[in-house]
Formats: structure tokens, sequence, C-alpha cells
């Protein structure tokens, strides 16, 4: 049978030009992806020192603790002299008594007083301390010099959810014992001291 020619101006088509599906093309496979370098622990963060807060007072539920602390040293003594004025007859014991639970009772008076005259307060560098009211008492502790940061609670204290925040450092003189904390903020505050003494000591 005798080919048709083709058009003027029309190229023949050959395999070269042919449609292409995707049914004809095969699956290349990829290169594996190099793996990723793995990712660089992240530092801790340095335990930023404190703005300084102002004064900080306690609990005023530790007026309980301390009433409670005066009444039991108060029962123990005076009942003391009145056992042996019974026993004994011993005029002086009788006075003694009238005379301590007089002191005592004008000192449980003053406790709330006495209580509201604690403060404490966190500075860039030191924590400082006061308490007392004729005689008054402030310590600064710098973060540096903490050895020791420990929480002990008490019978009453531990009923109220109270606990006492002790500073230990190398000097003796300078040990600071802060009274009257709610629990959770004297563990918050001693994990918060702890973590910035020992970055304090190792120079950082």
């Amino acid at each position: 049978m005798p080919e048709t020619p083709a058009a003027p101006g029309v190229q023949p088509a050959d395999a070269a030009s042919a449609p292409v599906f995707a049914s004809d093309v095969r699956a290349q496979p990829l290169a594996p992806e190099p793996p990723a370098a793995p990712a660089a622990p992240a530092a801790p963060a340095a335990p930023v020192a404190p703005a300084d807060t102002g004064w900080l007072r306690v609990s005023p539920k530790y007026i309980v603790v301390e009433v409670v602390g005066s009444l039991i040293g108060m029962v123990v003594f005076v009942g003391g002299l009145l056992v042996a004025y019974a026993l004994w007859g011993m005029w002086w014991t009788l006075w003694g008594a009238i005379v301590i639970g007089a002191i005592s009772l004008i000192g449980i008076a003053f406790e709330p007083r006495r209580v509201r005259s604690i403060g404490y307060r966190l500075r860039e560098d030191d924590l400082v301390f006061k308490r007392g009211i004729m005689f008054q008492r402030q310590v600064a502790v710098p973060y540096g010099r903490m050895q020791l940061v420990d929480i002990t609670r008490g019978p009453v204290a531990r009923a109220l959810g109270l606990a006492d925040l002790k500073f230990v450092t190398a000097a003796a003189a300078t040990a600071v014992t802060v009274p009257g904390l709610p629990m959770e903020e004297a563990d918050r505050l001693r994990d918060e001291l702890v973590a910035l003494a020992e970055t304090r000591r190792a120079g950082l």
C-alpha cells in the first residue's frame, strides 16, 4: 500500500515525540537524606539573682506558735514551783511562781507585736533578716556564703502548715532562721537559694 505523503510544513511523528504517560515512567529511587546532627543539649539557665523584694513578713499564724510555746514554758516553770511549795512549804517558790506567771503573761501579750517585727529581704547579693522590738537585730547573709539551707517544723507549726527556714554559714554568728513561713514558700525559697548559692560559689 503506498505511503501517504505528509502535508507540507508538517513533520512526521516518531517515537521520540510520542506522548509520555505516567504509567510509562519508572519510579526512580531517591537518595537517602543524610541523618540530621543531634541537637546539642541546652545548657541549664543560671539562676537569676532576685530583685530587691523589700521587707517581707512571716505568716500571721506564727503568733499561735509563739503563744503556745510561751504557755507551755509558763506551765512547766510555774507548775514546778507550785509543786515544790506544796511538798516542802518553801514560801519563796510561791512568790517565784507568781513572778514567773506575771512575766510570762506580759510576754504573751507582746507576742503579736514581736511576730510583726520579724522580716526578711532578698537583695541582689544577700538575704537580710531582722527581728526584735526594743533590741533589734539585723543580719545580712551573702548568697555565696550559704553552706546549708534547712527546713525545720515543730508539731504546732506543722499543724498550721508553717516551717522555719535556717541558713547555715561558715561563721556561726551569721546563722539565720526565718520562722513562720508557709510550707510551699519555704520549699520554693530553699530550692531557689540553694541554686543561687552554688552559682555564686562557682564564681558564675
